[in-house]
């Protein structure tokens, strides 16, 4: 279908550019410069607007992070006796893996990822069935070149000269699944995979969504050990989808902007581990004692929501793509030289006793640049004794991927 001048591009959820109402892909604009120019940009066959929205009610970023970006186009502001209209020249430069790209989160996380103008190619992995879902996203008008790899011997070709790995290869939640029980499956899986990863592409983000979390991670930096190539500011576990969750859960309770509202969550990626800080919820917000159970416990069991009910039809594939493309996004911000990058993420930390644990980090060019220490001070009694009670569980499961990948010699 021909597209016309009054099509909309959108970038990043708090700037659109073009008609209200359209759907915004997933990225903060803060690669597009802001140049002089006397026609609209054309960007793979879309056309650019004028006008800038940086109000939109998406809740890919927040109010603080919105406010930044105004203030970055503020000051590449053309001056009054300059043209009013300015076209974007959008830099595609990054290449990004998806490792399991033909699975149930794979393929939506690789439509999301294709509609980045950040990224210039898409490397789509899996052990089957990656062929045509490479074709169909080839169709896509946006920069990024998709090419598909099937199984083992071409993992390596996947993975040449990649920035960002995403692996959400491995094996479904199922209805009375716990996590602990993908762990002998989705351990193996991991560990060939990051081995290619150190093999090929080490010094590449490494994004693990394959469950247990509280394990995989722990996985794969030991694999990463033991290939002599780890680098803790690289490795994350991504535990977004929890902060988007409770984003929406607070906002629905409370009747509040989903852009507005912006919740840490720390700890884990399961049960009782994930912990959401409702004390440190922006905007401030009370809750009552049964609200705040409430919504915890909601937040904690969310995934056994969808897999409920889906009845044994899936798990949280949806939700989770959008997650996980969010936190691709912000690593291709960062990489770009975004100085406002924030996420929540299940890293190597030393703010508790544990060697790993989620919460808020700022990203940069090389990784991690810093952690949010302040999170975990003034915490409610609430929640301080649902720390010291997530402790011996995440602890366990964290050396259970450790010893794991003891006792697995990686591959030469």
């Amino acid at each position: 279908m021909a597209t016309t001048s009054a099509a909309t591009f959108s970038i990043g959820s708090t700037v659109s550019f073009g008609r209200r109402g359209s759907p915004p892909p997933l990225t903060k604009p803060s690669a597009a410069r802001c140049m002089s120019q006397n026609s609209l940009a054309s960007f793979s066959g879309l056309k650019a607007a004028t006008s800038m929205n940086c109000d939109s009610e998406s809740s890919f970023l927040g109010k603080e992070s919105s406010a930044a970006l105004r203030g970055s186009f503020a000051q590449k502001a053309q001056k009054p006796n300059q043209s009013s209209h300015h076209g974007l020249q959008l830099q595609a430069s990054y290449k990004v893996a998806i490792l399991g790209a033909a699975g149930g989160i794979g393929q939506p996380l690789a439509l999301l990822i294709k509609m980045s103008p950040l990224v210039s190619a898409l490397n789509l992995y899996d052990i089957a069935n990656v062929k045509g879902v490479a074709a169909d996203l080839s169709h896509c008008n946006t920069p990024s070149q998709v090419l598909d790899f099937t199984g083992a011997s071409e993992l390596g070709n996947c993975l040449k000269g990649v920035n960002v790995v995403v692996i959400p290869a491995g094996v479904p939640r199922k209805p009375g699944m716990t996590r602990d029980d993908l762990f002998n499956i989705n351990a193996n899986i991991v560990k060939t995979l990051v081995e290619a990863v150190a093999d090929n592409c080490p010094d590449a983000f490494i994004h693990v969504i394959s469950n247990p979390v509280n394990s995989t991670v722990p996985i794969a930096a030991e694999v990463l050990k033991q290939k002599g190539v780890y680098d803790p500011k690289k490795l994350f576990g991504v535990t977004t989808l929890d902060v988007v969750r409770a984003n929406t859960f607070v906002a629905e309770k409370k009747n509040l902007k989903l852009i507005d509202v912006d919740v840490p969550v720390i700890g884990g990626h399961a049960g009782i581990t994930i912990l959401p800080l409702l004390s440190k919820t922006k905007p401030s917000v009370r809750f009552s004692d049964e609200e705040l159970e409430q919504l915890t416990i909601r937040i904690q069991n969310a995934g056994t929501e969808v897999v409920e009910a889906k009845a044994g039809a899936g798990s949280a594939t949806l939700s989770m793509a959008y997650a996980a493309a969010r936190f691709v996004e912000s690593s291709l911000r960062a990489l770009d030289g975004d100085g406002d990058v924030y996420e929540c993420s299940f890293v190597q930390s030393d703010l508790t006793d544990l060697p790993f644990f989620a919460s808020r980090v700022k990203l940069g060019r090389k990784g991690i640049e810093a952690m949010i220490p302040s999170d975990l001070q003034g915490l409610s009694e609430y929640e301080e004794k649902a720390l010291e009670a997530l402790k011996p569980e995440l602890k366990a499961s964290i050396e259970k991927g450790i010893a794991f990948a003891q006792k697995q010699p990686v591959t030469a």
